[in-house]
């Protein structure tokens, strides 16, 4: 029988944080190989230059150094790039000229020519570690310095520098979306037009585990077994396979184990894992990488840094007519395998959840001399929802309304679905004012105006800001998993999605309980391993609560099928007049039941298994997806701002959230208030910065300030739920819905504060400095 307290919907308590927090995870750097040695890679200390052929001779006369390879030993072997598709395969967009879109050549060790502080040049490989380092600081390269481009904003503006003579204005792509015509037709007669520049700054993942690779070539059977924490282990091991290291990928194995947060930043296929598998083909040794912290901040990924310019068309009374914009997004030095992604897929998310008639946005991806960036917890959807939700909250100042009452007006209307917005979405389902007034109403929101008050004679200012927002989850797509049960009743579960703090083994245990009454400690969760999920997808793009379970939920059913023929011969029954439903198996005329549990036994007989045809409980689950679906929030955020110190403290947060059946309502909490903290750090703290010759400024925790718990307040979470018809549970992403709400509430919160001195707006992020400074000249 199912386990009532732990079935789907119930808000039980993760079961794979006791091993985390007691010391018992395996990340990737815990694995170990008894013959294993070092390695050390060797990178850019210049943004651009051109570089001779590494000097490597002083290196390899240190004590215990294998091998020092470089770029060109890469390349003379004919081995692949480290390039991947950019938008995930979906897009394929164009030049201003109209020619394909421009990719970069990307070595993963380059040479020739370095184009960002920190690109990989050459790998140390020794007994130790501290030999590595040592030899590696050996490493002789001479770099004759090249003019560098580092702003989002100049990238492709006339006599920039070009950083690929190839590619005109430094513009990789352009891309198009809505109708711009029936746009500027709208903005041409509209009675109020808003209108606002927005720089949104660059970050840095920070995941608690750094990056780490073990990597060793079996000569024995011809494969690479590969340790390396990343979402989406079986596209890497095509990736390296078919473009990289040029072999079958059936002969690349990759284990993930634990994972210590990602956020998209391990989504992509980085220079080190394939370096170090072809070093160790060469050398024969097994061969581990682990990053330092600060080597992190030069070796990983970066996410946001755009500049939009956005418009809002609206009439007398507030209906509104039109949006438009135009982004340029930096890409880095090259293009990442998501790089694409976070403002061509996501700029649907501008649209809001609001009846716009029209609207067109322009996105310009630009190279810079830095990371490369990728996608980062949203991957353009807060950015995206920053720019539509603060062009309303300046446009209900023009027009001295309510900011709420102004997005209540606008709001698709329950009965409108599915509604198809003028980018590119179609939402299927939602009920976006009943959202709005729970969370005023949690809110206290009608209180606001005595609490300024009260504030005020404190000299503090106070804000409000809301922020409405939606966004798209779990595009089309497929996942498998792989369940197996014993005589003993205990199961195994092999998922084709990778857990990074999303709660996984938890809910797939919940599923196991509801569907056929297993208790969830003789269920093991088994993810991220090519090796028994060799066509899983992943996790990315809040999808594993569509997929994730609705593959395992398949595998159930197979399973409980396989099943079948013992039950009916314990029940003494035609196979045909037996059905299964929660862990019991019963006949229609209710001559009684057996549980699944007594047909896992019942299986272990050999002579009942003969009877029955060797019946065996295993099965494999297959979720197809055709459309995606949309989760959609309100957020409240009250600020006070100290004008002495300029110093923002949050006083009140509160969310409502939609994100469908909720399969777990405690880590719907969890996976909200974590994304909350990130846009809350974008908000107030975190900022990726370079100076003029490209030097990273803020390259270690010294500098990049991380938010802390003291930096909010409680967040209050309450959902309303309108279940999806996309997946068999009806649930929605819920992974990235916490960061895309936060970051354009807070932001609104501390315009509304210093709204009454003066001050519009503030560019992320609102740092006491920043603040201070735009308070001081206001008085001015």
């Amino acid at each position: 029988m199912r386990v009532p307290k732990f079935s789907v919907g119930q808000p039980t308590r993760r079961m794979e944080d006791v091993g985390l927090l007691t010391g018992n995870g395996c990340y990737a750097d815990d694995f170990r190989h008894p013959d294993e040695v070092h390695a050390v890679f060797v990178r850019s200390a210049v943004a651009h230059a051109d570089i001779g052929t590494p000097d490597i001779s002083s290196a390899l006369e240190v004590p215990g150094v294998l091998s020092v390879l470089t770029g060109q030993d890469w390349k003379d072997e004919g081995l692949g790039e480290l390039n991947g598709s950019g938008f995930f395969g979906i897009l394929d967009p164009k030049r201003r000229d109209g020619q394909d879109w421009f990719r970069p050549i990307r070595l993963p060790l380059a040479v020739g020519r370095v184009r960002y502080l920190g690109e990989p040049i050459a790998v140390v490989v020794a007994e130790t570690q501290n030999a590595a380092r040592d030899a590696a600081e050996l490493v002789d390269i001479h770099y004759n310095p090249l003019p560098i481009v580092t702003d989002t904003a100049e990238a492709n503006a006339p006599g920039s520098v070009q950083i690929y003579d190839e590619c005109e204005r430094n513009e990789s792509f352009v891309y198009e979306v809505g109708d711009q015509d029936a746009t500027d037709l709208a903005f041409s007669s509209a009675p109020l037009v808003v209108k606002q520049k927005f720089i949104i700054n660059r970050m840095y993942a920070s995941p608690i585990e750094p990056r780490s690779v073990l990597a060793r070539y079996n000569a024995a059977n011809g494969k690479y077994e590969i340790k390396v924490g990343a979402q989406s282990p079986n596209d890497l091991r095509r990736s390296f396979g078919t473009m990289m290291l040029k072999v079958d990928p059936n002969n690349i194995l990759i284990e993930t184990g634990d994972v210590g947060g990602s956020f998209g930043m391990k989504s992509n296929n980085f220079a080190e894992a394939p370096v170090l598998a072809w070093a160790s083909r060469k050398l024969g040794r097994p061969i581990k990488w682990c990053a330092t912290r600060s080597e992190s901040f030069l070796a990983d990924t970066h996410g946001r840094d755009n500049v939009t310019e956005g418009e809002l068309a609206l009439d007398i009374d507030g209906q509104f007519l039109a949006f438009r914009a135009r982004t340029n997004v930096a890409l880095g030095a090259y293009m990442s395998p998501a790089g694409g992604v976070p403002a061509t897929l996501n700029v649907g998310t501008m649209a809001g959840p609001y009846t716009t008639p029209s609207a067109h946005v322009s996105v310009a991806g630009v190279f810079t001399n830095t990371n490369p960036t990728s996608a980062y917890r949203g991957s353009g959807r807060p950015e995206a929802a920053l720019v539509i939700e603060r062009l309303i909250d300046i446009a209900a100042a023009k027009l001295e309304v309510d900011p709420a009452q102004l997005r209540r007006r606008n709001m698709i209307p329950v009965d409108a679905f599915p509604y198809k917005t003028p980018l590119v979405f179609t939402y299927d389902c939602g009920d976006f004012k009943t959202v709005l007034n729970k969370c005023q109403e949690a809110a206290d929101y009608d209180g606001f105006k005595a609490r300024r008050t009260e504030a005020a004679g404190r000299n503090r200012l106070r804000g409000i800001g809301i922020a409405s927002t939606i966004e798209i989850a779990a595009r089309p797509g497929r996942d498998t998993a792989v369940l197996q049960v014993g005589p003993d009743g205990k199961a195994c579960v092999f998922a084709g999605s990778t857990n990074h703090g999303q709660g996984h083994a938890t809910i797939y245990r919940q599923i196991l309980s509801d569907e056929l009454g297993i208790l969830p400690e003789d269920v093991t969760i088994s993810e991220g391993n090519t090796a028994f999920s060799p066509s899983g997808t992943g996790s990315n793009s809040s999808r594993s609560s569509a997929f994730g379970s609705a593959s395992v939920l398949d595998a159930t059913k197979k399973v409980a099928e396989c099943g079948l023929p013992v039950a009916a011969y314990l029940l003494q029954s035609d196979i045909s007049d037996v059905q299964f439903e929660k862990g019991c198996y019963s006949t229609e005329q209710g001559a009684g039941t057996v549980s699944f549990s007594d047909v896992a036994k019942a299986v272990a007989d050999p002579k009942l298994s003969e009877l029955v045809g060797g019946a065996k409980l295993e099965g494999t689950g297959h979720a197809v997806h055709e459309a995606a679906n949309f989760p959609n929030c309100c957020h409240i955020c009250e600020v006070e701002i100290d004008p002495d110190t300029g110093i923002t403290e949050i006083v009140g947060y509160w969310v409502v959230d939609d994100v469908g059946t909720e399969l777990n309502p405690v880590i719907v909490k969890g996976q909200v208030h974590g994304g909350v903290m990130q846009g809350v750090g974008q908000a107030l703290l975190e900022n990726i910065v370079f100076d003029e010759d490209g030097q990273l400024l803020t390259g270690s925790y010294m500098d990049y300030a991380m938010p802390r718990a003291s930096d909010i307040c409680e967040i209050v979470v309450d959902s309303h739920p309108v279940p999806t018809a996309t997946n068999p549970y009806g649930a929605k992403g819920v992974g990235e819905s916490g960061t895309v709400g936060s970051l354009p509430a807070t932001m609104n919160a501390i315009a509304n504060a210093l709204g009454p001195i003066g001050i519009t707006h503030v560019d992320t992020p609102a740092t006491p400095d920043k603040i201070w400074r735009l308070i001081r000249d206001a008085q001015k």
